[in-house]
């Protein structure tokens, strides 16, 4: 009953999104929002923080895609630019999660040995890489050109879906 709330909520939300849609930028702001969206609802509906932690991870290298994005239009570069970019957002969302004990490390709030929220991060970031890889790789191809409206949107997201609905079934009680 509760995915059913949060499947309502998601797709309620990307639909009112794209309302607002413009033009597609590196990782796209509708990605961002419907991430950020889901992470908000999710204690509130009492979602897994696996599932959190996907989205979460999904929206921290969306974050960072923006700001590597920026500092590139700033001509701002320097080496190791981008990893302290992506170890900064990691840091300012672990840090403050691990001083509130949101991330415990609790033995009942562990899966597979890792807090249920870094795990999901930890999948939620590589599922968004390799989403929004595979969508470069296929526009490339294709000779930069989208195959279908709101392609980036869909490979962007799909992962991330998908993960939701694995670890809703594994961590459901």
């Amino acid at each position: 009953m509760r995915m059913k709330k949060i499947s309502k909520y998601l797709f309620l939300t990307c639909c009112f999104l794209l309302l607002f849609t413009s033009k597609v930028s590196a990782f796209c702001p509708i990605c961002t929002v419907a991430a950020a969206s889901a992470v908000g609802l999710s204690r509130w509906l009492g979602v897994d923080d696996t599932i959190s932690g996907v989205w979460l991870g999904g929206l921290t290298v969306a974050t960072i895609g923006w700001t590597i994005a920026w500092s590139n239009s700033r001509k701002i570069n320097f080496a190791g630019r981008d990893y302290l970019i992506a170890i900064v957002y990691y840091a300012l969302i672990l840090i403050p999660f691990y001083k509130t004990d949101i991330v415990s490390f609790h033995p009942a709030n562990m899966l597979w040995g890792l807090d249920k929220i870094v795990l999901g991060m930890i999948i939620g970031s590589l599922l968004a890489i390799l989403g929004h890889g595979t969508y470069l790789y296929i526009k490339k191809a294709n000779g930069g050109h989208s195959h279908f409206p709101f392609e980036k949107l869909v490979f962007d997201l799909s992962p991330l879906l998908i993960m939701t609905a694995i670890f809703y079934f594994i961590t459901r009680k």
